[in-house]
């Protein structure tokens, strides 16, 4: 089987405050993309994991994707295995999720492949030791966000085409939540009060443009270019810059204009993940 593993983009982020764990407390909104990877998965009856192909340049044991396929055969005590591929369209360490995303779609596919039979709610955790971005892929639908980003108010967005800017420079997630720019918002907001466009500001920013400044050029090119929604926003920790239109051509023309040291894409907003209806027990 082979299936879609989505990319997101944070419409906002808020960092609320820092836990006694060492994580922080975030409110984001979670959009889901109709972009992503794709993810193979051949059964083996032998009980092996493999990597077959794709994230060559990603060590095994720090690979999302095999991490989370060991994780659930342990978990599950199976003595099923699989062969696992990848194609990576969705840039790493970009801040659209793209490793998270594998490690949900690995979850919920041999899930199904190994006829497990977990509900999502044990899958989500499962996925919360993996990563905090994990458990909106397991939920498969774009959210509000809350705590680590585990805490998922589902909603429906407007449909906007994204033109997403990958600047080809990575940072760490932990270089931004350490960096002395690193800004706050303690005060928390409430879904039923909050407008996509009223605060977009994302409190990882400025850490981010202190360590790469061609982000902060990559936002301001993007916000020159025409018929384009609101204004320009980097997604999670970064390094990556979105901008929305109304329509694909206006946003696909915007993509044409980059500059060619910048690499980018048009995406759909999506409410739900195309694994969205995967489960097959109950909460």
């Amino acid at each position: 089987m082979t299936h879609l593993s989505p990319a997101k983009i944070n419409l906002f982020l808020h960092v609320i405050s820092k836990r006694a764990d060492g994580y922080h407390n975030l409110q984001t909104i979670f959009q889901l993309l109709d972009y992503g990877d794709k993810i193979s998965f051949n059964y083996r009856k032998d009980g092996q994991i493999n990597r077959i192909y794709g994230n060559e340049d990603i060590p095994q044991d720090k690979d999302l994707i095999l991490l989370s396929a060991n994780a659930l055969k342990e978990i599950s005590g199976t003595k099923d295995g699989v062969d696992i591929g990848v194609i990576k369209n969705i840039p790493t360490g970009s801040g659209l999720g793209g490793g998270s995303s594998n490690a949900a779609t690995v979850l919920i596919a041999l899930n199904d492949l190994w006829s497990l039979k977990l509900s999502k709610s044990e899958l989500l955790k499962i996925g919360q030791t993996l990563g905090s971005d994990v458990p909106i892929f397991i939920s498969g639908h774009s959210s509000w966000a809350e705590g680590t980003g585990e805490i998922l108010t589902p909603i429906s967005l407007p449909k906007y085409f994204y033109l997403i800017v990958s600047i080809d420079k990575y940072i760490s997630t932990q270089e931004i939540f350490t960096h002395k720019a690193l800004t706050m918002s303690p005060v928390q907001r409430k879904m039923s009060g909050f407008s996509s466009v009223s605060n977009p500001h994302n409190d990882c920013l400025d850490a981010a443009i202190q360590l790469e400044g061609e982000i902060e050029e990559a936002l301001t090119h993007l916000d020159s270019t025409e018929k384009h929604h609101g204004i320009a926003r980097m997604t999670g920790s970064g390094c990556c810059v979105f901008v929305a239109f109304e329509k694909e051509k206006d946003a696909l023309i915007a993509n044409e204009k980059l500059p060619s040291k910048w690499s980018g894409f048009v995406a759909k907003a999506i409410d739900k993940s195309p694994l969205y209806n995967w489960d097959v027990a109950k909460w």
